[in-house]
């Protein structure tokens, strides 16, 4: 694991992204974060060139089971796109600084656009296993504890000091979502929430998912966010969602426990449908990422 550092270095970052530009043919416009156990997303990716995370420079490696630690080039739905098949968690080790380093290298790449999944617990009494949340919110709880991965000097290059997130995921790529959702038979297990992050690596106590869903938390997760400020930091427009692997936990009076492998299984479930979603999607968008703009 390459060592976290609580400040990024412009330098590196630019020598990350020189190096895969050196690699690839066609500069990718739409950034795909594949969650827990959804890497298969990037199998969908047409003339694919793999690069392993372990080779970029300065790059953050995966040890997540399921994270395959890899970059993904190639097109999809004609598009110029990049899959993230891995990411970075914030109980790995790494600071939310190095979580994100991989959206401000994209950036210098020329991505305009954040596609983030996650497999995350359902709250919602509503929600069943399965089921995909489009995030339209979310609550940072690590920024309530000051780890902010825009804590520190801000960086003209990519933005404002001081930036909105009462819009952070899109509205028009929402409702697309919708519509989609309908089309590849999602429609009864499609649902729009608020997603939060904790840092982990353990899954929440009882008191703790029944103190989230006072707060009007529909579900929860270990990651997704602090990428999502950054992206928004840089100007990208995100469309996120979750998928629902597992139901937390609110009563004493149960034997259930969550694990990571029924995660990885729930997953694996609903595959196709999943795929389907995100090709869609991409396709209905794909005016927002058009090369010349």
């Amino acid at each position: 694991m390459s060592k976290a550092r609580d400040e990024f270095n412009l330098e590196d970052l630019r020598e990350a992204a020189d190096y895969l530009a050196n690699r690839i043919s066609s500069k990718p416009k739409l950034l795909i974060i594949c969650g827990t156990g959804l890497g298969s997303l990037a199998d969908l990716v047409e003339n694919p060139v793999s690069i392993n995370y372990e080779e970029i420079p300065h790059f953050p490696v995966s040890t997540v089971q399921g994270h395959h630690g890899r970059l993904v080039f190639g097109t999809l739905s004609h598009v110029n796109v990049v899959c993230m098949q891995g990411r970075f968690h914030y109980f790995e080790g790494y600071s939310v600084r190095e979580i994100t380093k991989p959206i401000r290298i994209m950036k210098l790449l020329g991505v305009e656009g954040l596609f983030i999944t996650n497999s995350a617990g359902g709250l919602n009494p509503q929600y069943k296993v399965g089921d995909v949340m489009i995030l339209k919110d979310h609550f940072n709880f690590l920024s309530f504890g000051g780890e902010n991965p825009l804590r520190g000097p801000n960086d003209d290059n990519f933005g404002d000091r001081f930036i909105p997130t009462n819009k952070a995921y899109n509205k028009k790529l929402i409702s697309i979502a919708r519509d989609i959702a309908k089309q590849v038979g999602l429609k009864s297990n499609c649902h729009e929430g608020v997603y939060a992050i904790v840092s982990g690596p353990n899954y929440e106590t009882v008191a703790e998912s029944r103190a989230l869903l006072m707060l009007g938390v529909d579900a929860v997760g270990m990651s997704t966010v602090p990428e999502v400020i950054v992206a928004k930091h840089c100007g990208m427009t995100v469309f996120g969602f979750s998928f629902i692997t597992n139901l937390c936990i609110t009563s004493y009076d149960t034997d259930h426990e969550p694990n990571h492998g029924n995660i990885l299984d729930s997953v694996e479930s609903r595959s196709v449908q999943i795929q389907n979603f995100v090709i869609k999607m991409v396709e209905a968008s794909k005016d927002l990422w058009k090369s010349d703009r």
